[in-house]
């Protein structure tokens, strides 16, 4: 294995394409694929992405949907399926390449790190993490990594609008249990600012129980966005 194909669904952001993008010019001067997928936005998204990224393409809204759009266009032997508001650590495309050497794992995530400077961000990014490692499922804030031909065997994301990343970790972890790197990811803590800390955590741990106890995909999206506003829905589609 030797390229990544970094993928990274957007809706809507263009501010956040315009500072984000630079960090990533790297990984592409070193070969490494960087994929941005469009689900339809009406700001200036996709006038920002052209000419800073290895390919550009637009498909249906949903998250699960314009990662597998992505995956379809990727070359690298590893996908990397990446948030716009999370940062990769220094030297990422080298970790998560040597983490799959040899075959014992098919695929992994980062640990997580939240930029907000209230002190519950450590203390949830924390938790966060210690789930991921005691469960082996990953969230997509901790930039979920995958083989190439794992997932293209696997059939890809499940096309629902939540729980996708939940859901792909449960069948990934049959055949291997992730790697978890240590370096972390920097992810965005603006989901929680704009709702409130608790509030945030509240929903996010009542989503995941209803999740357990069967609710489908569906209708857990209809209650995540149920008092989103729509500015924020655009963002998070």
């Amino acid at each position: 294995m030797s390229k990544l194909s970094i993928i990274i669904p957007v809706l809507n952001e263009a501010d956040v394409l315009r500072r984000q993008l630079p960090a990533l010019q790297a990984l592409s001067r070193d070969g490494h694929q960087v994929i941005v997928v469009d689900g339809g936005s009406t700001d200036n998204s996709v006038e920002v992405v052209r000419g800073q990224v290895d390919d550009c393409l637009q498909c249906a809204p949903g998250r699960a949907r314009q990662m597998n759009a992505g995956a379809a266009r990727a070359t690298g032997d590893v996908l990397l399926f990446l948030h716009i508001d999370t940062m990769l650590p220094d030297r990422a495309a080298d970790l998560v390449l040597a983490a799959l050497v040899g075959g014992a794992h098919c695929w992994g995530r980062f640990d997580v790190r939240l930029d907000g400077q209230h002190p519950a961000f450590r203390v949830i990014a924390a938790a966060m993490n210690l789930r991921s490692r005691v469960t082996a499922v990953a969230t997509g804030d901790q930039a979920i990594f995958v083989r190439r031909e794992v997932f293209e065997r696997m059939g890809g994301y499940a096309d629902v609008p939540l729980m996708e990343d939940v859901m792909i970790s449960k069948t990934l972890r049959r055949l291997s249990r992730p790697v978890c790197l240590r370096p972390p990811v920097v992810s965005s803590s603006r989901r929680w600012q704009q709702h409130g800390i608790l509030a945030t955590i509240w929903l996010m741990w009542r989503l995941r129980l209803a999740f357990f106890l069967g609710a489908s995909p569906a209708a857990l999206h209809r209650q995540y966005y149920r008092d989103r506003s729509p500015a924020v829905q655009d963002r998070e589609s």
